[in-house]
Parts: structure tokens; sequence; C-alpha cells
């Protein structure tokens, strides 16, 4: 059985500590505000540099995927070392990321047949990929073979949640991603949509006026849901994922803490440039997931 590597794409926003803590390694998403200049995520573009343009510029910007060509490039010097790559990706649903991945590892795992590079779907995003992603690291770090890895992640994936609010649809709407949230229209009147990331969906929840309202929200809506499944807060990994908002960090903090009977495991996750380009700034929300070793 040969060691591995564990890579994701940097939609998912995992602090650097815990990267580097974890020895994972990140393929950078592109983002551009004038479709001539590339920049890639966390290398040619900090998280707050983003945002600070975004708010200056007025332009909404887009993002590009990793190409097959940057897969490649990263994958080849590990499988060179005899050893195999194992990827987490962005849901399918919002990118084309995993896709550039599985290409990748068609040509590889041809020219290096006594290797493999495998892909995995999170059908997450941002911090919820992020906890996906330090699942795989645990499972790694006790000693689990990749396919042992694969397996449980493709159990526990479907466990994953995100509760979230945006300041305003437009970000999500002119990404083309704002799916079934239609309904939760309403930047005229103050209303602010809740959000939930189910299964590689973003399901409407409700929409509630004012930031002050919405934030009180978020956890009701966690709650809820381990009221619907029946499952116990001690079996999942949560974290805080924020795009632009320290102040209301804490509260929400204090709020998860309190409802879940424990501390907080991990820092704050900022929602980086990939996600934050179809959020825009004002996004904060909790992820959750079902942990892999119990």
């Amino acid at each position: 059985m040969n060691d591995y590597q564990i890579f994701s794409d940097s939609s998912c926003d995992l602090p650097a500590p815990l990267i580097e803590k974890h020895q994972i390694r990140l393929i950078p998403f592109y983002v551009t505000f004038d479709q001539e200049n590339y920049y890639k995520e966390n290398i040619d573009i900090t998280n707050e540099a983003f945002y600070q343009k975004l708010g200056e510029s007025g332009i909404f910007p887009k993002t590009s995927l990793p190409s097959v060509q940057d897969y490649i490039n990263l994958f080849t010097p590990v499988l060179k070392e005899g050893r195999d790559c194992l990827c987490l990706c962005l849901t399918q649903k919002f990118s084309g990321s995993f896709q550039s991945a599985v290409n990748a590892k068609l040509i590889l795992n041809e020219k290096y047949p006594d290797c493999r590079v495998e892909v995995v779907d999170t059908i997450q995003a941002t911090a919820g990929q992020g906890l996906t992603v330090l699942q795989a690291a645990y499972m790694k770090e006790a000693g689990y073979s990749m396919d042992e890895v694969i397996s449980r992640l493709n159990e526990i994936k479907f466990t994953s949640r995100i509760m979230f609010t945006v300041d305003t649809l437009e970000y999500l709407a002119k990404g083309g991603r704002i799916g079934k949230v239609t309904s939760l229209a309403g930047t005229m009147l103050n209303l602010k949509p809740m959000i939930q990331l189910k299964d590689a969906e973003l399901i409407p929840y409700s929409k509630v006026r004012g930031r002050k309202k919405a934030l009180e929200s978020i956890i009701p809506m966690l709650a809820e849901y381990f009221e619907q499944t029946g499952e116990s807060f001690d079996n999942y990994d949560f974290a805080v994922a924020n795009a632009t908002t320290p102040n209301d960090i804490r509260t929400i903090q204090l709020r998860l803490e309190e409802l879940i009977g424990r501390k907080l495991a991990y820092p704050i996750f900022q929602i980086g440039v990939t996600i934050g380009t179809y959020t825009g700034p004002g996004a904060i929300g909790v992820c959750c997931i079902k942990k892999a070793l119990l």
C-alpha cells in the first residue's frame, strides 16, 4: 500500500495553521476583475486584498477553475515519489474543478501505473468542504488506507451542512449560483436571506428583516437540523465561516458553543476568494459534519 498525499482545491478555505499542521496541499482557483488579469487564490491575491478590491471597484469578479494542467503539475511530483494522490474538490454543481481533477487523474494513472490518483466530490464548499478535508486528514493520520478514507468520506459527506446568511443575493445572482434561493429575494425591504447548503444544493430556509435578526437565526437553523435528525452534537465537528465582519463572529461562536456544549476546536474559517465571489462581503455561517473517527 502506497503512502498518499491529500489535496484540495482552494475553495475549502482552510486556515493556514491547519493546512500546515495536517500537510494538506491546495490547488488554487483563479479570480479576475477585468477578465484579462487572473490571480491565483492565496498566491497572487490575499483575502483581504480581494475584499478591499470588491468594495472599491463596484465590479462583480469572476472565478476560473484550476485547469487539468494545474492538477497535473501538482500531482506529478508526488507520483514521482511513488506516493498516491487523494484530492477533495468543491461540489461539481458549483464548479468544473472536480472534472479537471478527474481528467488529470485519467492522464496520470496511465502515465504512472504503479501509483494512483483518486478524486472525491465533497458536495460542499468553504468551511463545509474544509471540515471534510480535515476528516480525511484525521483518518490518514490514524493509519487508514486511501480506499478506507474514500469509503468513509462518501458516507459522512452527506451529513455536512452550512447554515448561513448573506447581506445581498446580488453576488449569487450575478455568479449564476442563486438556484432555488430566488424565493428569498427582498433587498429593497432590508430582508436578509437565510440559506442552507445541503447535498450540493443552496436551499432557501427563510428571510428575516435586518442583519441582527439574521445573525440571531443562524444557530436556531442548526439546532433544528439536529432536532430533525436526532443526531448528537458530540459526534460532529463544527466551525464558523465569515467573510468580512469579524465583529459578528464572537456572538455566533458563543451561541454555537452554548448549543453544542463545548468550545470550538478550530480557528475561524475566512470565506476566501472563490466562494466570496458568489457570497460577497458580509457572509457568515456555521458548518458541521459527522466525525469520521468515532
